[in-house]
C-alpha cells in the first residue's frame, strides 16, 4: 500500500529593482541552504502555505505570483511534493525569522543555485530561475499609462482635430 504523500509549498522569492536577488535560507537543524518551503497545514491551501512559509522564513512580506513547478522527491520513505509560487518580497523585513531559519541571503541567480545545499532545488532553480526573473520585468512593463484627467483627454482631442484639418487644408 502507497504511503500518503507529504504536502509542501514554498517560493522563489525575488528582492531588489533592476538586478532582482533571490532568497535562500539556511535551516538551523542542519546547515543546509534552500529554498523558502515547508509542509502544508492541515487542510492548507497550497498557495497560502507557499506564502505563509516564505514570510516566516525569510521575514518579509511577499506578493504571491504566478505558479513555477514543483519538485518530489522521497522523504523518510514517504513521497513528498512540494510545490513553488514566485513571489516578491517587501524590501525591508516586518516579522522575526522562524527558530527553525538561522540566516537569509539575497543572491543573484548563479550565486543562489551555487548556494543551494540539494541538487534537485540547484537543477529547479536553473531551469526556472530566468523564466521567474523575466516575467518581473514583462509584467512591469505592461503596466498601463496612468489615466488622465477630463481636461487632459479634451485637450488630446482638439489636438488630433486641429491636426487632421491642417492635413485636409494641404491636399
Amino acid at each position: 500500500m502507497a504511503r500518503e504523500p507529504i504536502n509542501a509549498a514554498g517560493g522563489i522569492v525575488l528582492r531588489g529593482g533592476p538586478r532582482p536577488r533571490i532568497a535562500v535560507v539556511r535551516r538551523s537543524k542542519d546547515d543546509r541552504w534552500v529554498l523558502p518551503r515547508g509542509k502544508l497545514k492541515r487542510d492548507e491551501n497550497p498557495m497560502a502555505g507557499a506564502k505563509r512559509e516564505a514570510v516566516e522564513e525569510t521575514g518579509h512580506r511577499v506578493k504571491v505570483h504566478e505558479f513555477l513547478g514543483a519538485i518530489t522527491y522521497s522523504a523518510r520513505g514517504r513521497p513528498k511534493l512540494v510545490q513553488f509560487w514566485r513571489m516578491h518580497a517587501a524590501e525591508r523585513p516586518s516579522y522575526d525569522l522562524t527558530e527553525d531559519i538561522t540566516e537569509v541571503r539575497w543572491l543573484p541567480l548563479g550565486a543562489a543555485i551555487r548556494r543551494l545545499s540539494f541538487p534537485l532545488e540547484k537543477l529547479f532553480l536553473r531551469s526556472i530561475g530566468r523564466r521567474a526573473l523575466k516575467r518581473r520585468h514583462r509584467r512591469a512593463a505592461r503596466r498601463k499609462p496612468p489615466r488622465t484627467s477630463a481636461r487632459g483627454r479634451k485637450a488630446r482631442r482638439a489636438l488630433a482635430r486641429k491636426k487632421s484639418m491642417t492635413k485636409r487644408g494641404r491636399r
